[in-house]
């Protein structure tokens, strides 16, 4: 049996100011859990992507709904979770940014899936390895 632990499993409001709280909330976890880096600044820069991607997209002409992140580690890896209850993956030609959130998330994160919410919205899922020699870029 692998042992884990849950750092975080909060929900913040979909705004700006919330990406920055949430990537600070986050590094100060896994810095007191002994984190190396890589993958610590790996991990702050792929959430910050996602839910950035939460502020954006998932609550087009409406009030912002919540994010929620999950940070579980593992003995062998991190696994992050980001969560909306907003529209779902719908691509917008009018937002800010150059879309590469997604492709940044696909080359700092060992793996990362997104699927619906069971509830509606968007879940990503990305996972880390805690060893800095497996890390996907060199530190």
């Amino acid at each position: 049996m692998v042992s884990s632990e849950v750092l975080i499993d909060k929900t913040w409001p979909a705004v700006p100011d919330t990406v920055p709280l949430v990537r600070h909330e986050a590094l100060a976890h896994l810095h007191a859990a002994a984190t190396p880096d890589p993958p610590l600044n790996d991990v702050g820069l792929a959430l910050s992507e996602a839910v950035t991607n939460v502020v954006h997209h998932a609550y087009v002409d409406r009030d912002p709904g919540p994010v929620r992140v999950r940070i579980e580690i593992g003995v062998k890896e991190i696994e992050v979770m980001v969560q909306d209850e907003g529209s779902g993956m719908i691509p917008r030609a009018d937002t800010p940014g150059l879309g590469l959130g997604m492709p940044l998330i696909a080359t700092m994160s060992e793996r990362f899936d997104i699927q619906a919410a069971p509830d509606g919205g968007t879940r990503v899922c990305m996972w880390f390895a805690r060893d800095p020699s497996a890390a996907t870029l060199p530190g």
